[in-house]
């Protein structure tokens, strides 16, 4: 099932983006891997900015992706499944559920470049990879100029 995520749910999103990112282990830059990945200030700064949504199987999220309006895009963020609840079609579901959701003619989403998984996924739900990534990063997200250099944007009109 799907559903908006609430304050309560934060530790939860937390252990369910830290257990998952350790998939970029060995894939992405050492120096853009920290552990752990994404620490609780920073969450607690990007759950100000965005809304989740999880996939709940049996009363616990196994599942999260964010969702954030900004200027006249729509931006898919820390998309999550726990490794063992992978490759059951969590994401797809929070993906396609968020897409319906989006009042914006154009979704982005942001990967890492050496993270293929990730951007086979997106291309296999439509989304292609943008041209003018850095201007992109640039322009909606709030990110250092490292993670711009180790960054794809991958798109899809709506």
């Amino acid at each position: 099932m799907i559903r908006q995520c609430q304050p309560q749910d934060f530790d939860r999103i937390n252990l369910i983006i830290n257990e998952a990112a350790r998939a970029y282990e060995g894939s992405i830059p050492a120096d853009c891997y920290p552990q752990p990945y994404m620490p609780r200030e920073e969450l607690e700064r990007e759950i100000k900015q965005m809304t989740f949504f999880g996939w709940e199987e049996d009363g616990e999220l196994v599942g999260v992706m964010g969702f954030q309006p900004v200027k006249d895009i729509t931006l898919i963020r820390h998309s999550y499944v726990l490794p063992q609840w992978q490759k059951k079609g969590i994401g797809s579901k929070l993906l396609n559920h968020l897409k319906e959701m989006a009042n914006t003619s154009r979704l982005l989403v942001g990967t890492w470049a050496d993270a293929r998984w990730a951007i086979d996924f997106y291309q296999k739900h439509g989304f292609n990879l943008q041209p003018d990534k850095d201007e992109l990063l640039e322009t909606y997200w709030d990110i250092p100029r490292r993670q711009i250099e180790t960054s794809v944007v991958l798109g899809t009109d709506i």
